[in-house]
């Protein structure tokens, strides 16, 4: 962004958001104490600016507006300027963002909300234009209103403060059920969801469009429950259309944030590292419950991308790409019949642009966003080639554009590793090398791991996020919850107890630090955190599943493998909070409504024993990952083990044998050492 002003106060800080604007001539402050003490000792209201780095009109509006000389000096003269990285305090982030919601109906990023000295809002929006414009105010036009309402209309700022701060301590506060929890529920939710699926081009709803991983994973689950065609055609559709369209980079791998339209063909450009760790995740499941391989594909290139272009040398995961290079949306990603000409075979030109429909007129701004339109079968007909000369005509071309590309300038790169979404990586890594055979991903996996238990811890305690070497902030719900589940994750897929001792290690901080002992559940923030003018709990999705749905999954999941009753009272509590506002908004639970799934139908057991490395304790390993198990917990039970967990306990081997057991509602099947003999046993089970 714009280096022209002498660096401000955002200079010093890590964050790659933060330092973008660090030389804007707005007089910054990162959220802290001495923006507060200033406000409060010039008795100036603060103007409180939340995005991230990803975030194209966070871009937009600091070019129109903070790196305008005229109204950063109208900032500067009015107000104490903050400036937050929303992914670096999610905190901060999501109580503001509340806040904007009740005021306006919407929220969005870039975010603007005006506080008084003691960090309470009275006023806030989202994207300001510089001039009036779609029935937006102007900013300089706004920033002059905000401070005169604040100066001469103090019993109006203090009312308006007063009306917020009551709907913020009210917001998302259910009673705990007192009725049995409902076994049906799962099963109507999904049944609900599925009325709301485009049965067309698949997802929910018109545009924009947005991936749901969550939501399509309750349809799977469902699906194996019940046998129902319906169910698994809703997910396949929509993982069909999304890997076909320009939502997934054709060339390099990866999944864009959004679509603009509900065809999902153009995105808008960024790539979130969470999308990225969901969606191959849905591919993956989808994959064991079909065996068709396109799906695996997609979810093997998605991980794959990640490897390659969002890792940090040392194993952790970078939070983002932005949607912009060279000052423009998506120029990274788009190419013109010339491109493609100028590094492909002659013979294969036409082919290449015709499979990926890359045209003279294009389909973005006279450029084509590659996408597909027909088969590789398809195509080769059209062209009187074999299917097998077609795709490796296609791969040669794919290789040869990522290549250029690779030349163009690229998107910023957000270098923040974070906890929370490190932790759906690394739990997707995990099971996409047990699921598909593919030690690169169960290795990745356990780097990343070693990278936040390493880097992102201080004095015991988990820590947020770590950017330029630095580890700040403490953790959040998610980070702890997300991380917890990944390492269980990783235990299923290595057998190595240090995994789920770490994993118990987090379940023991989130009981100490994060529970309400009033209502149940985990609070966002720890009882020794910052204290903001609320403090928030929720159940609900958003962009990432519910912190309190994975803790309760994971705690579940603990109990199961351990047998200790304080992991499945502490679930139950969260599963009694939760289960009304999720009748009443299965869309917005879908993480929750697994877990709830889990604990009311109970997991299928399955205890294999054997050494670890042995042949015949690998086959019937491979013969497990085959099948699509969504609710299962997995013991490895070495021969002599110090420490055996109790679902493994009294299950010898036969004959010296590899055994496999499964377990079900306190029984068991009988032993099996035959790989062939094990599938129909995991297939007969109802989870």
């Amino acid at each position: 962004m714009g280096q022209g002003s002498k660096p401000n106060r955002l200079a010093s800080e890590t964050s790659p958001y933060l330092l973008q604007h660090a030389h804007n001539p707005v007089e910054w402050y990162p959220w802290g104490e001495e923006a507060f003490a200033r406000a409060r000792a010039e008795n100036r209201p603060i103007m409180l600016s939340i995005g991230y780095s990803a975030c194209h009109w966070c871009h937009v509006m600091e070019r129109e507006s903070f790196e305008n000389e005229e109204t950063a000096r109208l900032m500067n003269d009015l107000f104490v300027n903050v400036k937050v990285d929303r992914e670096e305090r999610p905190d901060v982030d999501d109580v503001y963002m509340k806040a904007v919601q009740m005021l306006t109906g919407r929220g969005g990023w870039p975010m603007t909300v005006f506080l008084t000295p003691d960090g309470k809002p009275f006023y806030g929006g989202t994207y300001f234009p510089p001039v009036d414009r779609h029935g937006l105010p102007g900013f300089p036009r706004l920033l002059q209103a905000v401070a005169r309402a604040y100066r001469d209309q103090p019993e109006e700022v203090a009312r308006s403060v007063e009306r917020i701060l009551s709907a913020l301590e009210n917001v998302e506060q259910p009673r705990p059920s007192d009725g049995p929890l409902d076994p049906t529920l799962p099963r109507r939710a999904a049944d609900g969801l599925l009325g709301l699926v485009d049965r067309r081009q698949g997802g929910f709803g018109g545009a924009p469009k947005f991936p749901h991983a969550a939501a399509f994973q309750l349809l799977l689950r469902h699906h194996r429950a019940s046998g129902r065609r319906d169910l698994l055609d809703a997910v396949r559709l929509t993982c069909e259309r999304m890997a076909h369209g320009g939502l997934y980079d054709q060339i390099g791998g990866g999944f864009h944030r959004y679509t603009v339209d509900a065809e999902w063909l153009v995105p808008h450009f960024e790539k979130m590292l969470y999308d990225n760790a969901q969606l191959p995740r849905l591919y993956l499941e989808a994959f064991q419950a079909t065996g068709e391989s396109w799906l695996r594909q997609i979810a093997e290139d998605t991980l794959d991308y990640l490897l390659r272009d969002m890792r940090d040398p040392e194993g952790g995961f970078y939070a983002a790409t932005d949607a912009d290079s060279e000052g423009e949306e998506g120029k990274y990603f788009v190419w013109t019949p010339a491109e493609v000409a100028g590094l492909v075979e002659a013979r294969d030109v036409e082919l290449v642009c015709r499979y990926w429909d890359i045209a003279p007129e294009g389909n973005f701004e006279g450029k084509s966003i590659p996408h597909l339109t027909l088969s590789v079968e398809t195509l080769a007909k059209m062209f009187g080639r074999s299917p097998e000369d077609a795709a490796a005509a296609l791969a040669r071309a794919r290789a040869r554009l990522l290549a250029a590309r690779a030349e163009r300038v690229p998107p910023l790169r957000d270098e923040k590793v974070l906890t929370s979404w490190n932790g759906l990586v690394i739990g997707t890594l995990a099971e996409a090398g047990r699921v598909l055979g593919a030690p690169r991903f169960v290795d990745a996996a356990i780097r990343a791991a070693e990278f936040i238990w390493t880097h992102l811890r201080s004095g015991g305690r988990l820590l947020h996020g770590w950017a330029r070497g630095q580890a700040k902030q403490d953790a959040y719900l998610d980070d702890h919850a997300f991380l917890a589940a990944a390492l269980v994750d990783l235990y299923e897929a290595t057998g190595k107890p240090s995994h789920l001792a770490r994993a118990r290690e987090l379940a023991a901080a989130l009981d100490a630090r994060f529970h309400d002992a009033t209502a149940g559940g985990y609070f966002f923030t720890a009882a020794d955190a910052e204290r903001l003018i609320t403090r928030q709990k929720s159940g609900a999705d958003g962009s990432v599943p519910s912190g309190n749905g994975v803790a309760a999954h994971v705690l579940l999941r603990l109990h199961h493998l351990t047998g200790e009753g304080a992991y499945r009272a502490r679930a139950e509590e969260i599963l009694r909070l939760y289960h009304d506002e999720a009748a009443k908004n299965p869309f917005a639970y879908a993480s929750f409504l697994q877990a709830l799934e889990f604990s009311l139908e109970g997991p299928a057991e399955v205890v294999v024993v054997g050494a670890g490395d042995a042949p015949d304790t690998r086959a019937l390993w491979s013969a497990v990952a085959a099948v699509y198990l969504p609710h299962r917990v997995l013991i490895s039970s070495e021969p002599g083990a110090p420490e055996i967990l109790p679902p493994a306990r009294e299950r010898p081997q036969v004959d010296g044998h590899a055994t496999a057991y499964v377990c079900r509602d306190f029984t068991c099947s009988p032993p099996v050492t035959d790989p062939v003999g094990l599938r129909p046993l995991l297939e007969a089970t109802r989870g």
